[in-house]
């Protein structure tokens, strides 16, 4: 639909939403580039692009919808196909005679229309909307595709009742016709592809008593899913074995596998492990995201002086850069934010990993195999002889590969690792352990960041202020002076402000989440190990200490960067709690 400048120029004026300076200078951009006046100033930012398309659909006279809070009839939505509805922004969300409503956020697109056309015999209507109504709609197939899949799942898992039927006693080949049965494979694709439309990290298939419980981990939490019947335990199991080129016939030692699939141009590697348990094979599998990029260390969680710390480290030519935290907190996320940022032209960056979670481009990464002999410590040893100036080390796990990690340190490389502690203080002791000599680590370790996940709050949460009776109830397990000190020194809150006044937020269901939370983000403490810190290391003192006197140079704990996220509204004090504990 063309949309007449002349007009658009009136009516940006007229809205009041931009300065005559600003459009002036906009006009003649735009003439000089022979484009449209509304593009210069959205990549200006001068306007926002839902304005923009406020202002575009008054001019081509056609409606604005808001779809953020409509339920939409899933009959209506599958008349356009989710990936064609993802691809094009364009959602259906009314249908009244032989005329259908469709939402786009360019009506220009006439190829998504005319594709509309042919797949229903309905008149199209189409209307503009914002970013956050197509969010909001598009996660409206997600959970209708739930429903969808766990229909196809019971159906199939009754066929397979007969086909499952002496399944533990088959044989290989027996075993291998089972796994390719139409069925199954049917089940398991389902499976899979609900588990990545449910934004899920890992995959639990667990043979109960009596049936078969599949579990999603979302956002940290495991969630059950579907229960199928005890019979297609086996089935499954043989099916994953068979994507995975495990042997079939061994159900009584662990195995481990992997295995990839492309789902909607996006390709997700499966890591699979399989356990015999007292009802049968357990199978776990962690979803991994390849080609994942453009992480950034405040998209991270990252802010103020912590940030200032991480990016000080990098600018190091050598030295070792430590992440710590539990299974599953995010640590090599970080790292790979941090080689992000350190993947320029000019340095040679070798990593040794297990697994290689995402690829990067650039980056030369080497997977261990323990069984022939590549541990993180053979490898870090052939790492150091292929010329690197940076080094990725999966995993300080043994007294070798922190020697060696040290060693490369002490010789003109930056190092960087990651080790299960509970704190950022907790990884010196930790090295010293491993039998790490006190001089080595003061001369070569930089920072340490120790971090966990907390769930984000949807943009539904409901604001709310403390008592004074909780204020003094939070005080007794949290310093909130300094947190209030840091909120202040940042300019997030008034320099006035008391903890009375300021908001905090709890979570409220809405179409978006049922439980008022969606993603992910980390809360860190970042040691910066200075010059009183490292004569605390030398002369032995604890990590408490150690931690204390981080703490008089400005570190911000775990619990006091997630309470200050949490009065920026990302979070609440409950889920802080639930993932920290002191």
């Amino acid at each position: 639909m063309y949309i007449n400048e002349k007009q658009l120029k009136e009516f940006i004026l007229d809205s009041g939403l931009v300065t005559r300076k600003d459009f002036d200078s906009s006009e003649k951009e735009a003439e000089g580039k022979k484009t449209s006046i509304g593009e210069i100033l959205v990549n200006k930012g001068k306007l926002n692009e839902d304005d923009l398309r406020r202002i575009q659909a008054y001019v081509l006279g056609i409606p604005f919808v808001d779809l953020k809070d409509q339920k939409i009839d899933f009959q209506v939505l599958s008349l356009i196909p989710e990936p064609i509805a993802r691809n094009h922004n364009i959602v259906p969300f009314k249908q009244s005679g032989g005329n259908l409503e469709v939402a786009m956020l360019d009506t220009d697109d006439l190829s998504a229309i005319e594709f509309v056309k042919k797949k229903v015999d309905l008149r199209i209507l189409p209307r503009l909307t914002n970013t956050d109504s197509m969010k909001a709609v598009l996660l409206q197939y997600q959970k209708s595709l739930k429903a969808d899949f766990g229909d196809i799942i019971q159906k199939e898992a009754t066929i397979l009742k007969n086909l499952a039927e002496g399944g533990d006693g088959a044989s290989e080949s027996d075993l291998k016709k089972l796994a390719e049965d139409l069925p199954v494979i049917r089940i398991v694709d389902t499976l899979l592809k609900h588990a990545i439309l449910q934004d899920a990290s890992d995959i639990h298939i667990e043979p109960q008593e009596t049936e078969v419980l599949v579990r999603y981990r979302i956002d940290g939490l495991l969630h059950d899913a579907m229960v199928l019947p005890k019979n297609a335990g086996a089935s499954i199991t043989a099916r994953i074995k068979v994507l995975s080129s495990l042997k079939l016939d061994e159900k009584r030692l662990p195995q481990d596998g992997r295995f990839k699939i492309d789902m909607n141009s996006e390709k997700v590697s499966f890591r699979v492990s399989i356990l015999p348990t007292y009802y049968g094979e357990k199978t776990v599998m962690r979803l991994l995201r390849e080609n994942v990029s453009g992480f950034t260390l405040e998209g991270l969680g990252f802010h103020g002086p912590a940030l200032e710390l991480v990016h000080e480290g990098t600018r190091l030519a050598n030295g070792l850069i430590l992440t710590t935290g539990p299974t599953g907190s995010g640590k090599t996320t970080t790292l790979y934010t941090i080689l992000d940022i350190l993947n320029t032209p000019d340095v040679n960056i070798s990593t040794v990993e297990d697994p290689v979670e995402y690829q990067m481009k650039r980056i030369n990464q080497s997977q261990v195999k323990p069984d022939i002999g590549f541990t993180f410590s053979s490898g870090l040893r052939s790492l150091v002889r292929q010329d690197p100036d940076i080094i990725m080390v999966g995993e300080i796990r043994d007294n070798e590969t922190a020697s060696l990690a040290i060693n490369a340190a002490l010789t003109g490389h930056l190092v960087l690792s990651t080790l299960h502690t509970n704190s950022a203080a907790g990884a010196i002791p930790r090295l010293l352990d491993m039998k790490v000599e006190p001089f080595l680590l003061v001369s070569t370790l930089n920072i340490v960041i120790a971090q966990r996940l907390i769930r984000r709050l949807t943009a539904s949460k409901e604001k709310y202020f403390l008592t004074k009776a909780e204020v003094v109830s939070l005080s007794k397990t949290i310093n909130l002076d300094r947190v209030l000190k840091s909120l202040k020194e940042e300019k997030i809150v008034e320099p006035g402000a008391t903890w009375e006044k300021i908001p905090f937020y709890k979570p409220k269901a809405s179409a978006e989440s049922e439980d008022g939370y969606k993603s992910r983000l980390g809360i860190h403490e970042v040691l910066r190990v200075s010059p009183t810190i490292k004569d605390l290391i030398i002369r032995g003192a604890t990590s408490a200490a150690v931690e204390e006197q981080a703490k008089k140079e400005g570190m911000l704990t775990m619990i006091e960067d997630g309470i200050f996220q949490c009065v920026q509204g990302v979070t609440t004090i409950e889920e802080v709690l639930r993932v920290v504990s002191e």
